[in-house]
């Protein structure tokens, strides 16, 4: 019943959208928050953000093997235990759709679509529905390049 209500609400959202908007909606900024950061950390600028697509990859026509922030090439990831887990928001025209973010003692990065227990999960999935929710995955390397130096620079600050 809840996959019906989603579909219907979001057949309306796409009936009503002004017609310059893309149905899918665009990523306006990222935000990494939670795990050991004093304050969010937010992402503008457009040249960066387009770099990390909400709207390809798996569940999506292109299932490209690398989007998002997750490297979906090499399949699901083991869970990290002990390390700090950060929230990620690509915040788009239609709402932000959230993942987890972790990095592991050797500077790797990890990251966690939320599963069907998960409190983020609905409106993922109403926003794209991947197949693969639940499960963590390993990060682009584009990715931990941009995020990494970011969380590092704002835990060191305290």
């Amino acid at each position: 019943m809840r996959q019906i209500l989603a579909a219907l609400a979001a057949s309306v959202a796409l009936l009503m959208a002004p017609s310059g908007l893309s149905a899918k909606g665009a990523t306006e900024r990222i935000v990494i928050s939670g795990g050991d950061l004093p304050a969010p950390i937010e992402i503008t600028d457009p040249v960066v953000i387009q770099r990390f697509r909400i709207w390809a990859g798996p569940g999506t026509s292109s299932n490209e093997p690398q989007s998002l922030n997750a490297d979906w090439s090499r399949g699901a990831a083991k869970p990290l235990e002990g390390a700090p887990v950060y929230q990620v928001s690509f915040v788009t025209t239609r709402g932000p759709y959230v993942v987890r973010y972790a990095i592991d003692a050797g500077n790797r990065g990890y990251v966690y679509l939320p599963g069907k227990a998960d409190a983020e999960y609905e409106h993922n999935v109403w926003l794209i529905l991947r197949g693969v929710e639940g499960a963590w995955f390993h990060a682009r390397s584009e990715w931990e390049d941009l995020a990494n130096p970011l969380i590092a620079k704002a835990t060191k600050k305290r």
